[in-house]
């Protein structure tokens, strides 16, 4: 019988997660069937997604039409619904957590997108939301940016599990896991128990690629013939993976050295490199790229359902991250050299990725309201 690859990535020591929520998934039992049949570990979230399942199906009318009859507001009705998603995922994925020590078994919910460029705010309303869904498995996604990183320390240090996500550069994730490190310092100072405030650093991959092929693109044929032009054409498809290999180099140079190990002899859990975004976008890349070549130990993949269905049908697993350095770093010099620098490509995204965050939230706002209206006129 033919190896699950699904399960064959946790054999390697990366943990499969799922990309998607909606209530339909879990009632059903489709969600327990990927646990069970393909060792999944995990369910990311974002307003996209969210939006997409309330604005698609009737598994929400009952619990809309509640809301509209206690007169919630859209902000406290889309905490609930969504709380209520969470919660449920968090119950399928409950073994999965107990059998893992608290390592795994996550599900992980949003604050607002509005609130990315606000400490404080920020901070407040993870521990409401955390509060809300009141189970231990759950990753509370605080986006990457400069104002997120205090949030993430304040967080940790609340005992709160925090999910970082859009991060995009090798220097934000070093300085994302440095706000973990902080926050489980300040735990350990106050005497409080470091294994149960585990934590994921949402590196997000394919949608570097995106961007920096279309610098690419540009670039060819300005200089038709020229080495700077065959350098180009060889990069694409490149910088996406090279850029992750080089965030898992310093994951791995981390939790080497002796500050870490301090933390982990007191029951820390590592802060795993989660790959985020591994859908493939360009038709002619395969559609396990992001996948098959981001294998590796102390690792998260989390994946779309139409990339879970082809990494199950035709995925290879062999660990594609250890000793990767050297040959990543050649193809960011080489980016380098035609004048593309990854940092202000990564920064882009960032913004780019937070506004598109707040434009899917914002539709899902509207969508609940438009619900909630309706319940109320019926």
């Amino acid at each position: 019988m033919k190896t699950n690859a699904m399960v064959a990535l946790g054999n390697a020591g990366q943990s499969p997660w799922l990309d998607y929520i909606e209530r339909g998934l879990i009632s059903s039992g489709g969600l327990a069937r990927l646990v069970s049949e393909d060792g999944i570990k995990g369910v990311t979230s974002n307003p996209t997604i969210f939006e997409k399942a309330i604005s698609g199906g009737h598994e929400y009318d009952a619990q809309i039409e509640a809301l509209a009859a206690a007169g919630r507001g859209v902000h406290e009705a889309y905490a609930e619904i969504a709380a209520e998603d969470i919660r449920r995922a968090a119950d399928v994925l409950r073994p999965v957590y107990d059998a893992s020590g608290g390592a795994d078994g996550f599900v992980s919910l949003e604050v607002e997108p509005e609130l990315a460029y606000d400490t404080g705010k920020s901070a407040a309303r993870a521990e409401e939301l955390f509060r809300l869904v009141g189970r231990p498995n759950v990753f509370i996604k605080i986006p990457g940016t400069v104002e997120g990183l205090p949030a993430v320390e304040e967080l940790v240090a609340r005992s709160i599990p925090v999910n970082i996500t859009l991060i995009f550069s090798v220097e934000r994730y070093g300085e994302v896991a440095q706000a973990y490190l902080r926050g489980l310092e300040r735990l350990a100072s106050a005497g409080r128990d470091l294994s149960r405030v585990p934590s994921v650093a949402s590196f997000f991959v394919s949608r570097v690629d995106t961007a920096v092929d279309k610098k690419l693109d540009e670039i060819i044929p300005l200089w038709p013939g020229s080495p700077k032009a065959a350098t180009a054409v060889s990069l694409k498809g490149k910088v996406a993976v090279a850029n992750a290999r080089l965030a898992y180099a310093r994951f791995r140079a981390i939790v080497s050295s002796p500050r870490w190990k301090a933390l982990a002899a007191k029951g820390a859990k590592v802060q795993r490199p989660l790959w985020a975004s591994t859908g493939t976008k360009n038709p002619k890349y395969s559609d396990v790229k992001y996948v098959e070549e981001l294998i590796g130990p102390d690792t998260v993949n989390t994946m779309p359902p139409q990339t879970i269905d082809a990494f199950r049908d035709h995925g290879r697993v062999a660990d594609a991250l250890t000793g990767k350095e050297a040959e990543a770093r050649a193809v960011l010099d080489d980016l380098g050299l035609l004048d593309i620098g990854i940092e202000e490509v990564c920064e882009m995204l960032t913004v780019e990725g937070v506004k598109s965050f707040a434009g899917s939230f914002d539709k899902l706002l509207a969508a609940i309201d438009r619900r909630l209206k309706s319940a109320r006129v019926a």
